[in-house]
């Protein structure tokens, strides 16, 4: 694989300017509107088959497209970002984002509208790409927290768009609420052509076509499988056949990709436990984590003669939820504190413990609506302490070449863990109902069933965080020797020339030996 090649690094007086002290919030603001982004649809969801026309089966892939695209796109826009600019692939995705927001906002077209959805689903490469050029850009002493912040974003933006998106809808033409979003996209692209500075790190070299199509195939097929198992049946002859062609697919991806001379992922690097078993861990925590807002917003809303439920619209939902973003912004800095102290892998565990405390709190009490909310607060907490956590063990363990595109898969991971939990849910949930006014609801009993499994995933989770190395602990694989002639054509690593504030990897944060991993 070509070394990194150096682009310029920023004056002092630059790293020190307004414009540079703004790219943290800017890029926070970024984030959050990306989650926002994901979770507008849902109070339409309800309503879309009465205003587009179409079959409610049809209607769900508005929120099926956007997991599809998001997870094809992320590690790709990721490797991309490495390979021709952090800040430019950035700019580009948050411009498709918008561009989906204008088409949706102008057509009532279903198949339009899912296209659409599908643009806006690139916009999920915001958090790793931006992860990674806070990484090259701040100095030491406020990388932590400033990834703290950018990791807790989804959360924050997820409890904001609920309440925020069911509120617009309600007093106004539901084409508002996509008007909104685009503006708000348009205002986010000025904001990063201003504020956000190009990373100075990049990996050059082909970009590899063949394994972003076949990653593409493959996850296509298997998350198609996942999202519509329950609906097409998971024992159909097409569920069946999508995860056996998953499987054919990615493991025929995963042998060209060690035999690539330059892979779309580095599965040298995964192969590592410090990478591999927190790419596991991320699996399991979005799993744990999506369970949360999905049986929280059911549970509310279930009419109040089933004897537990809340009967509460939409919007009251949605407030209900807002508590535990608040509580992610508020926990953001202290996720970062502990990882300073004590090393990601110690806040990634503690985290996922207090994810399965939370899913405790729940099933202990589910039927007020003030444990109700301090459980989902708990399991808020948790998620931002391991989910902050996660982007600062693949900075310290991966090149600075290759953090967008390694923070990347880890970010897919959390999405198949989220679709899987989706799924999950869903079967708990069909299979533990009663008739509540001659229509199915689901049993309480479905509801503590559904937050004990995601209670003991989040358990699993804080095992495999608390096998992870630690920073003394070294890889099983070092990196191979850099080969004099390649280093004599290229010059030597930037890593190691780059100068000024921003280029400081001091041992306290774990990169100067995550050089050497």
């Amino acid at each position: 694989m070509a070394s990194p090649v150096p682009i310029p690094a920023p004056t002092r007086d630059d790293a020190a300017g307004p414009r540079a002290r703004l790219a943290i919030p800017v890029l926070a603001y970024c984030g959050i509107l990306m989650a926002v982004m994901q979770t507008v649809v849902v109070p339409l969801l309800p309503d879309l088959p009465r205003l587009t026309g179409a079959s409610p089966a049809a209607v769900s892939w508005m929120v099926t497209a956007a997991l599809l695209s998001g997870a094809v796109l992320t590690p790709v826009l990721g490797r991309a970002g490495d390979m021709y600019g952090k800040r430019r692939v950035l700019l580009l995705s948050f411009t498709l984002m918008a561009a989906g927001s204008v088409i949706c906002a102008l057509t009532s077209q279903i198949g339009v509208l899912i296209a659409a959805r599908a643009l806006q689903g690139a916009a999920s490469s915001v958090v790793p790409l931006s992860i990674s050029i806070l990484r090259d850009e701040l100095p030491a002493e406020r990388r932590g927290s400033a990834i703290a912040l950018m990791s807790s974003t989804v959360g924050i933006g997820a409890a904001l768009g609920l309440p925020a998106a069911a509120m617009v809808i309600q007093y106004a033409d539901w084409h508002t609420m996509f008007w909104v979003t685009a503006a708000l996209g348009a205002t986010g692209v000025a904001l990063i052509r201003w504020a956000v500075p190009e990373s100075p790190v990049r990996e050059p070299g082909r970009f590899d076509v063949p394994g972003a199509l076949g990653l593409a195939a493959g996850l296509v097929c298997l998350l198609l499988a996942v999202s519509q198992g329950g609906q097409w049946g998971w024992g159909s002859a097409r569920v069946v056949g999508l995860f056996l062609t998953a499987v054919v697919v990615l493991a025929l991806w995963w042998w060209r990709q060690l035999r690539a001379e330059r892979p779309l992922v580095d599965l040298r690097l995964v192969s590592r436990p410090r990478v591999g078993l927190s790419h596991v861990a991320a699996l399991l925590t979005g799993f744990a984590f999506y369970a949360n807002s999905l049986v929280t917003a059911q549970l509310v809303q279930a009419p109040r003669a089933s004897g537990y439920g809340l009967g509460l619209s939409i919007v009251q939902t949605g407030l209900c939820l807002l508590p535990g973003g608040v509580t992610m912004l508020l926990f953001s800095p202290l996720s970062a504190r502990i990882s300073a102290a004590r090393g990601p892998r110690v806040t990634l565990a503690l985290g996922a413990a207090v994810i399965a405390a939370g899913y405790a709190v729940r099933i202990a009490d589910s039927r007020d609506l003030w444990m109700i909310m301090v459980g989902a607060a708990v399991v808020a907490t948790g998620t931002t302490l391991a989910y902050s956590a996660l982007p600062a063990l693949i900075l310290h363990a991966v090149p600075a070449g290759q953090t967008a595109s390694a923070n990347g898969v880890n970010v897919l991971m959390r999405t198949i863990g989220q679709a899987v939990s989706s799924a999950a849910v869903a079967a708990v949930l069909v299979h533990h109902t009663s008739l509540v006014g001659g229509a199915p609801v689901p049993t309480l009993h479905g509801y503590l069933l559904a937050f004990a499994l995601a209670g003991a995933i989040a358990l699993a989770a804080c095992a495999v965080a608390l096998t992870i190395p630690g920073d003394t602990e070294p890889d099983t694989e070092p990196d191979p020797e850099p080969d004099p002639e390649s280093e004599s054509e290229s010059g030597p690593d930037p890593r190691c020339e780059a100068t000024g504030p921003a280029r400081d990897r001091s041992p306290a944060t774990g990169d100067g030996a995550m050089e050497g991993a």
